[in-house]
């Protein structure tokens, strides 16, 4: 408690005295899990051309993000027959070290052959799960690998549709991964200083969500949103304590956006026909709240911001809204159309989007409507992204699936 008071204190004292924040951005949708950055004193508009270009390269096969911590970035990529970690400076791109391994993923559906995971970076210690299943543990300063499992293979894992998507959760000392194994290896937690099994629960199919964990009442649960719904866990020992069936009737379908955690309750949203669906958590189980097709997201998840989700509904990019949705009733507030399919973030009272084809956004998102302050296209848009921007210390990147570009969103940059 002593520690988030100085934390609130804090963040209230930069926002009085005009301080920057900045931040590091160390897994799969940021510090807090939920795609929102507590970075300050960003720019509030860009021209036509965008914002400054620090550095740009190209890249690997991938639909990872990059992860950053204390100013080195993480990359995981596919180069030919190899799954690929790289250390760069974040805000040059020099090189630091690189680890590879040999892969030989090949994508059902003709997607790329790249991870689809995003490293996860704590302390010394790096951990990355591969297209096909292999799981390590590489040293953060040296690139040397510390253990690694080929989880698939041991836990006799059908492949799913895209390949390995969920990216595993810290939790203390242990690893929560949406495993999807057999025989009651649907979830697993490794240790993450030597990567044995500590335990596993349920016959839940994979995913593409990731796990999120969080304390509701005296209780701490890992929710995963697995193949066939939400599960709820004790992330200490894997005891189940219930599940929410929730997908698709259509058996070509997935569930990847992650669940959503506001107090004591829990959204979860996919697309396919499926919409959402708002859980009340109580001791013994959960109530449902509402249910409904008016938020459907397909893989990138909503961002919660007082009181009300901001997501983008839809499967295809025909059709496809930005839609504003009050979480405590599913009332839709609004729905902006045309902006294709998205992954955004939110930092600085602004939502920083991503479209498929490489447009880069800044828009004001209230539940009174949506205003688009500015864009432009930083992409190639024959070359789709999936990815959702990374922000850490001020500086911004996005990537396709062959270029990756640094961006300085410094409000007080120094100019030349």
């Amino acid at each position: 408690m002593r520690t988030m008071t100085r934390v609130v204190c804090w963040v209230m004292l930069a926002a009085c005295c005009g301080v920057a924040v900045a931040d590091d951005w160390p897994c799969f949708m940021g510090p807090t899990h939920d795609g929102v950055s507590a970075e300050t004193n960003l720019v509030t508009s860009w021209p036509e051309s965008g914002p400054p270009v620090v550095w740009k390269m190209d890249v690997g096969a991938s639909y990872s993000a990059p992860s950053i911590v204390k100013g080195a970035m993480f990359l995981f990529h596919r180069i030919r027959n190899e799954e690929v970690l790289e250390c760069l400076d974040a805000t040059t791109g020099a090189p630091r070290w690189k680890a590879a391994y040999p892969t030989d993923y090949v994508d059902r559906y003709g997607y790329n052959g790249g991870p689809r995971c995003t490293p996860l970076v704590a302390g010394d210690q790096v951990f990355t799960f591969g297209a096909a299943g292999k799981f390590c543990c590489f040293n953060a300063k040296t690139g040397a690998v510390v253990w690694q499992r080929q989880l698939n293979d041991e836990l006799a894992v059908p492949q799913n549709f895209f390949g390995v998507g969920s990216s595993p959760l810290l939790e203390g000392n242990l690893l929560i991964v949406n495993a999807g194994g057999p025989n009651g290896a649907g979830v697993v937690a490794l240790d993450r200083d030597t990567g044995k099994t500590v335990w596993q629960s349920t016959d839940e199919g994979a995913s593409y969500a990731s796990p999120i964990c969080a304390t509701i009442g005296a209780q701490r649960y890992a929710f995963i949103f697995g193949r066939g719904g939400l599960v709820a866990l004790d992330p200490s020992n894997g005891k189940l304590f219930w599940r929410f069936p929730f997908r698709s009737k259509l058996h070509e379908s997935v569930n990847a956006a992650s669940p959503v955690i506001a107090g004591d309750r829990v959204f979860v949203s996919a697309s396919y026909h499926t919409g959402g669906a708002l859980l009340r958590v109580r001791k013994d189980g959960y109530d449902v709240v509402w249910r409904d097709e008016v938020m459907s997201n397909h893989w990138a998840t909503s961002i919660l911001r007082d009181g009300y989700l901001y997501g983008f509904n839809g499967r295809h990019e025909e059709g496809t809204t930005l839609r504003c949705v009050e979480l405590a009733t599913g009332k839709l507030m609004w729905e902006q159309p045309k902006l294709t399919r998205c992954s955004m973030i939110f930092a600085n009272g602004q939502f920083i989007i991503l479209n498929e084809w490489g447009l880069l956004m800044l828009a004001r998102l209230t539940p009174k409507g949506c205003e688009i302050i500015c864009t432009a296209q930083v992409l190639d848009p024959q070359r789709p992204s999936y990815i959702a921007p990374v922000l850490a210390d001020g500086y911004l990147y996005v990537r396709n699936e062959r270029q990756l570009l640094c961006f300085d969103l410094r409000a007080n940059r120094k100019k030349n």
